[in-house]
């Protein structure tokens, strides 16, 4: 029977037992209301519609999480909030919020505005982004503790003078009253450079008042720093904050890269152009490399202003939590941070700084595959504030920037009180090894120079870049070497424990006494590691005390900033280690830099190469000839004619810059193009291989068909275009002109059991670029078993 005749029959008013069409005055309700754009962590990229019921329309707002139900069985899920519209919504029946999560708002308009453009310009998913940006110890709203806080009573202060007290008792009672607020007792301790014994004995006669009260983690836990004064600027030095300081006065943004020569006070210019930020009511964000965040760094923001908040990667979740709350509250005029600190919530943002901005630690290696860098500009620019980006070795595509007028560049070409910058020396190894030398990996030229650095009281510096004892473990007999199953890389033995390891999977074994192959007991430990170096060290200055820095002896929370702590007071003469203790150190005491194999990095398959072995050696020999007493640097290599070498012993970037820069437009190459790297992996070599050549054919295809230069990202809408399927262009496309390499094999083949292919696509319309991968790729469904990856403005080629 026709369903209408069925109908017929029943009242007006009466459903069907089928019927899932609501009823005419609920479209007719349903039609208009509240929609919540909400972003959610799995199905669809793009934002999906729901309805905002009337009991959550006055607490609801763009940047608070939200729960809302998704999928056919109304699971519930929690989404971002990126939009809200009072709009009709068509006869569509849209399901409703579930219930808000946070409390307050998360991410600001411009902070959204911001992870979208990120999700554009990185090919990644909008939920990838929002997770990165809000820390999880914030999404989980981390903890609290109880404290006992310390202050002094009114009447106490009335009659501190007639008080009788010891030296100790007073100190503290002076500083405890100074206090702008209450304080732990191991804070006033630590302030006042005692023990809590006085502290305690004040307590017991009245004159300290405690207090137990739930405070967020992390609240009483910043030490007190001795106050600094600015230092006197140089003429070069106030030409740059003067630079730094023009667009800040003016509302605008600039970029301005700050050239500065080792040693040539780049940190103070920084910290006073902060402190007239913090004078016009502004709030600033310092980037700095993780491996740069040692005490030192710390402290001497905390020495110059009130309220400063650290950003590393040791803060607990509920650390990060009140960090968090207190940067967004206004409460902290400085941020400092390594990569992620670019997000932080600063409310009245007046300037963001990026300290040794070449440093790849800004790039992060995981989706999203953001640079700091270009999200510090995006940023910057979006808020009208100016971004600083200091360096003595500048990223060659901030270089070529400010060459062309993009950016603003600022020289400080100088160290600072006329010191001059270290002699260079190579130590040519290949004449080394015509001739009898001691084996081992200092060479005689560097050993002398050691005995004369450290009989003169000074301190050495020497950097190998590898670590472990043996970088490779091969026999002799048959030519087989030992490599780790699940990488097509050779283990590398560590002597502490006898084992071979693998550094890029963990995987481990005993290290092998013969030949696995043809068990020839004669099995060679070559090449040179951390390890080995260390015990030549102690071996050859064994009246020196020798301190190992790596990956194997930093691993505990405070090891580094022990570590360099025990240098710093004179206990440790010898440091060596890898590039951890390459930057961003200053130890006037240093009066020796070692290099012992520059080489290391110099060859490999990577067109920046060159670039980051200049960036190495220059930044290792800085650090010494900070002091009066001057310094000197040997650097150790096969190849001392190589111009990144020459151009390193000279401490002379322009010579780099002129050299390399050719090269790199001759290839087609970044900074002349922008890059995308494209990264296959499997467990079966040839299905990982035909699908890294689909791929390749596939982004072949968009390019040649075309692909639009407008913009990705619908304006005002708050979701992401996903891009057109690939056809035929329209009238206004134009054939993308790009440069594909590959696929072919990474250099690292197989990593972790999988293994891996990769090309590379460059082109120099960046925008459409990005456009045309992502028409090429959209809605490809790889093997079972095979990854892949898009990895925007790539600094990793291996």
């Amino acid at each position: 029977m026709p369903r209408n005749v069925a109908n017929a029959r029943m009242p007006r008013d009466q459903r069907t037992l089928f019927d899932t069409d609501p009823a005419p005055w609920d479209v007719d309700n349903a039609a208009e209301g509240l929609v919540a754009r909400v972003v959610v962590p799995v199905g669809p990229l793009r934002p999906l519609d729901y309805l905002v019921p009337e009991g959550l329309r006055e607490q609801i707002e763009v940047g608070r999480r939200v729960s809302v139900p998704l999928g056919g069985g109304d699971r519930l899920v929690i989404g971002y909030c990126v939009e809200l519209e009072h709009r009709k919504h068509g006869d569509r029946r849209l399901k409703e919020v579930a219930g808000l999560v946070d409390r307050r708002n998360l991410l600001s308009p411009a902070m959204l505005r911001l992870t979208q453009w990120m999700a554009d310009r990185y090919l990644c998913g909008w939920m990838a982004v929002l997770e990165a940006v809000v820390p999880a110890g914030v999404r989980g709203q981390a903890g609290t503790r109880v404290a006992t806080l310390l202050s002094v009573p009114t009447d106490v202060r009335e009659r501190l003078g007639g008080e009788q007290l010891t030296d100790k008792q007073r100190t503290v009672l002076k500083y405890l009253v100074a206090a702008p607020r209450p304080m732990t007792a191991r804070q006033l301790a630590l302030a006042c450079k005692c023990t809590e014994a006085p502290i305690n004995a004040l307590r017991k006669r009245g004159l300290i008042a405690s207090e137990r009260r739930r405070v967020r983690q992390g609240e009483f836990d910043e030490l007190p720093a001795e106050r600094e004064t600015p230092l006197h600027l140089n003429a070069a030095q106030r030409a740059a904050l003067d630079t730094i300081l023009a667009p800040m006065h003016a509302r605008r943004h600039e970029t301005i890269v700050l050239h500065g020569v080792t040693g040539s006070g780049k940190t103070e210019v920084y910290l006073q152009a902060i402190d007239e930020v913090i004078r016009f009511g502004r709030q600033a964000i310092v980037l700095v490399p993780e491996i740069s965040l040692t005490p030192q760094t710390k402290q001497r923001f905390r020495a110059r202003f009130d309220r400063v908040a650290v950003l590393h990667s040791h803060l607990s979740d509920a650390e990060r939590h009140w960090h968090w709350e207190q940067i967004a509250a206004g409460d902290v005029q400085v941020v400092v941070g390594a990569r992620s600190a670019v997000f932080a919530p600063t409310p009245h943002l007046g300037m963001i700084v990026l300290d040794e901005e070449h440093e790849g630690s800004f790039k992060q290696d995981k989706a999203p595959r953001y640079h700091a860098r270009d999200v510090a500009l995006r940023r910057a620019s979006a808020e009208d504030v100016p971004l600083v980006l200091g360096s003595a070795t500048p990223s060659l595509e901030s270089w070529r920037r400010a060459a062309t007028g993009e950016y603003r560049l600022v020289e400080l070409p100088e160290r600072v009180e006329g010191r001059p910058l270290p002699d260079v020396v190579t130590v040519d190894l290949r004449q080394q090894a015509s001739r009898w030398q001691p084996k081992g990996a200092i060479s005689r030229q560097l050993e002398l120079a050691m005995r004369r650095a450290l009989t003169d009281d000074g301190q050495v510096i020497l950097l190998l870049n590898r670590r472990g004892f043996a970088t490779h473990i091969q026999c002799p007999a048959c030519g087989a070497a030992v490599k780790c199953p699940n990488c097509d890389i050779a283990l590398t033995h560590h002597r502490e424990f006898e084992r071979a390891v693998c550094h890029y999977c963990d995987f481990e074994q005993p290290a092998p006494q013969h030949c696995p192959e043809c068990q020839f007991t004669g099995i060679r430990y070559s090449g040179q590691g951390t390890q080995r170096l260390e015990s030549e060290v102690r071996r050859k200055f064994a009246d020196f005390p020798c301190l190992r820095m790596d990956a194997d002896t930093m691993r505990s929370p405070g090891s580094h900033d022990k570590a360099l702590t025990r240098f710093r007071e004179g206990e440790i003469r010898i440091l060596l280690g890898t590039q951890m203790i390459a930057k961003g150190l200053d130890f006037p005491n240093v009066t020796l830099v070692g290099v012992v194999n520059a080489d290391i990095g110099l060859h490999l398959p990577d067109f920046r190469a060159a670039e980051r072995t200049f960036q190495l050696v220059t930044q290792v020999a800085g650090r010494t000839g900070r002091g009066p007493r001057g310094g000197r640097v040997l650097v150790q290599t096969f190849s001392p004619d190589h111009p990144a070498i020459q151009a390193a012993v000279r401490h002379d970037y322009h010579q780099f810059a002129q050299f390399e820069l050719p090269i790199r437009e001759s290839l087609d190459y970044p900074p002349f193009t922008s890059l995308v790297r494209i990264v296959v992996r499997g467990p079966a070599e040839k299905v990982a291989e035909q699908f890294a050549a689909t791929l390749g054919e596939r982004i072949q295809n968009a390019a040649q068909r075309g692909a639009s230069s407008s913009s990705t990202t619908e304006g005002g809408t708050g979701r992401l275009a996903l891009g057109t399927p690939i056809g035929s262009p329209s009238s206004s496309e134009q054939t993308l002109d790009c440069k594909i390499l590959g696929p072919a094999p990474a250099p690292f083949a197989k990593l972790r059991g999988k293994y891996r292919f990769h090309m590379l696509v460059m082109s120099g319309d960046a925008e459409r670029l990005r456009d045309a991968i992502r028409r090429a790729t959209e809605g490809i469904a790889p093997p079972d078993g095979v990854e892949w990856i898009a990895d925007v403005d790539a600094i990793d080629m291996l």
